[in-house]
This record gives C-alpha cells, structure tokens and sequence, in this order.
C-alpha cells in the first residue's frame, strides 16, 4: 500500500481490509527487500543446505498468491489438481529461475499480482465468502476456508518465506533484511 489505507491501485480502503492489505504489504516490502542490488546469478545462487534461492522464493511467493486470490473467486478449481503430473512439474518448477527467466521480470509479475490482489481485497462483497479446499492431504476433509482467511494465509506463506529468503541472502553476501 503507497500510504495508509490505499491499496497499490489507489483505492481506499478501511478496517480490517486496510489492515489485511497492510500486513501483507510490509511482509512483501521485507521479501522484495532481500533481492535489492541482486543480478540473476546471484538471485538464482542457493547459499543453504535448502533448494531455495532469492528468485525462487519470489517466484513461489508470486504462484502462491495468485492461486489463492484464484480460490477466492472461483473455488478449488483455481488451485488445480495436485494428482495432475503437469501442475505437480509447474509446482516444481516455481522454486527456481528457468532459462529465460530474469529476477526483474519475477518482480514485476510479483509487484503485478500484489496490485490484483490489493484491487480483489478492495471489490470483495464479503470477507466471510468460503469456498471448500480441494482435495489433498494436507487439507482437513470438507473444510471451507472463507476469504479472509485465504488472506491470512497467504500473509503467513510470504512472511515464512520472508524469512527463509533473509537467511539466503545473507548467506550469499552478508545482507540482512530483518535484522
């Protein structure tokens, strides 16, 4: 959000949607800040004993938030089947850089995505809106997740992965985001 209670998009917003856009905000602002000055051998670089690198992380943060604000509007058939060999290989795929790939053009999908998801939380008729999960095992069995908790959760995933990119880079050249 560019100043209190505006999402990305120049929207106003207020209560508990200004402060869901806002959370989310600043824990992106700590994720983007761990790829400042990087070019893309670096972004791509794992530094940990993990498979993460900087510009995979940013990749997966973008996938994740755009599947999730999918779910929001139309249900589990955004999310995708997790037994269809195609969608487990893009999962795969969005941890790193691929030929062609480039860190701006990552952020720029990031920085995009963040704006859809400012506007979708702005024009939401309701936050208590739920859609059942899709099948997995990692879901409970018939359990509904409403829009306001897609974000809370989509808030946890990039602060985790906040988090997981400030150790990489400070593995990689001594950085520190948070700290």
């Amino acid at each position: 959000m560019s100043a209190a209670g505006q999402t990305a998009t120049g929207q106003d917003l207020t209560g508990e949607r200004a402060d869901l856009v806002q959370t989310l905000d600043r824990h992106r602002g700590f994720l983007l800040q761990t790829v400042r000055g990087l070019d893309d051998e670096q972004a791509s670089r794992r530094t940990t004993a993990s498979e993460l690198c900087l510009a995979g992380i940013i990749k997966h943060v973008t996938a994740v938030e755009r599947q999730w604000a999918g779910f929001i509007v139309a249900g589990a058939s955004a999310v995708g089947r997790w037994d269809d060999e195609a969608v487990l290989q893009e999962w795969l795929d969005g941890f790193r850089m691929l030929p062609g790939e480039t860190l701006q053009g990552l952020v720029d999908g990031y920085q995009d995505t963040a704006r859809r998801t400012d506007a979708l939380v702005a024009r939401l008729p309701d936050l208590d809106a739920a859609h059942p999960l899709p099948q997995a095992p990692w879901y409970e069995p018939g359990a509904s997740w409403t829009a306001r908790r897609v974000l809370l959760h989509i808030i946890a995933e990039t602060a985790q992965h906040a988090g997981h990119a400030d150790i990489i880079r400070e593995s990689l050249d001594g950085a520190k985001t948070m700290g």
